[in-house]
């Protein structure tokens, strides 16, 4: 498992975590699409955006590997802001690519990418 130095661990001040310290000896825990409603928490809201500035400072444009990136607030973007980078797709491996979809990041953190 990658481990992406200099990636935020979570968000302060919360225990919203961005990132696992090791693997899971079972396996990594797969990525699946989660609904965002409107009615989210402005501080589960302030998570998600936190998570995609780290995620686009981080990467950017390019592929990445999911390595030690936390499955559980990967998958609030998975399938909208961020989608698989290779085909075939296994949303249960530590070595799978992702990539940012900038239009639909775009859409979503207005603020995000006008700074």
């Amino acid at each position: 498992m990658r481990k992406h130095r200099g990636f935020p661990g979570r968000l302060p001040g919360t225990d919203f975590q961005f990132t696992i310290r090791h693997a899971n000896k079972k396996g990594a825990t797969p990525l699946v699409a989660r609904e965002r409603y409107r009615d989210r928490k402005a501080i589960d809201r302030a998570a998600d955006r936190a998570f995609m500035a780290a995620l686009w400072e981080h990467f950017g444009e390019e592929p990445f590997e999911r390595g030690n990136l936390d499955a559980g607030r990967l998958s609030w973007l998975f399938g909208r802001e961020v989608v698989p980078a290779e085909d075939p797709f296994d949303p249960a491996s530590y070595e799978a690519l992702l990539r940012i979809d900038v239009e639909k990041a775009r859409q979503s953190f207005p603020d995000l990418f006008d700074e």
